[in-house]
């Protein structure tokens, strides 16, 4: 096993905590940063320091700065609308996709009692408040069509529905430009079954 410096092991030891990046693309990285770019490493390293002060809304959940979140204007409220979304690169997906300016609550993960993740890790007992709240009239849940995302899109459904507040669920299926021959069985069947009229 080779052997580097305590630093740049630390350097490559952090880039390994990316997703997707392994012991080869850590030691690439940081090879990259040292010998061809010391400004973007500098860049890099500003960039994280001043990613510390990154917070989360206490409404929404989503990352916001100096406590203003663009996700929780009045506007958006006036909607009655809450779309739930996993993560937020699913909220960044829906805003850049769709024509949807309601507002969002981001779970931060999915339920998974193997895991240790349930209710309370996602904060649904806020979730909760803001159904109860009488301002929202529909609950849109859009998690990933997984089984811990579907696990999840029924407990939501059960919650909103408890509160009085109307449920929808975004559509799964076939996507553009594909062809039906290449789609797998559990997509297609789900599509089948959610099928709207033409």
């Amino acid at each position: 096993m080779t052997s580097y410096s305590p630093r740049l092991n630390r350097l490559i030891e952090a880039l390994r905590r990316l997703p997707g990046v392994g012991p080869k693309s850590a030691q690439r990285m940081a090879f990259h940063l040292l010998e061809r770019d010391p400004q973007g490493a500098e860049f890099l390293r500003a960039a994280l320091v001043d990613a510390a002060g990154i917070q989360r809304c206490p409404s929404c959940r989503m990352f916001c700065e100096d406590g203003k979140c663009p996700y929780c204007s009045g506007g958006r409220a006036a909607t009655g609308q809450v779309c739930v979304v996993e993560g937020p690169a699913d909220l960044v997906a829906i805003e850049s996709s769709t024509p949807y300016r309601g507002r969002y609550f981001v779970l931060m993960g999915r339920l998974s009692p193997i895991d240790g993740i349930g209710p309370a890790e996602l904060g649904l007992d806020a979730l909760g408040a803001m159904l109860k709240g009488g301002a929202v009239r529909e609950l849109i849940i859009a998690t990933n069509p997984t089984v811990e995302g579907e696990a999840t899109a029924y407990y939501l459904a059960e919650m909103a529905r408890g509160a009085g507040v109307r449920v929808t669920r975004i559509a799964h299926g076939v996507p553009m430009g594909g062809e039906l021959e290449y789609v797998d069985g559990g997509t297609l069947s789900h599509a089948f079954a959610g099928r709207t009229p033409a």
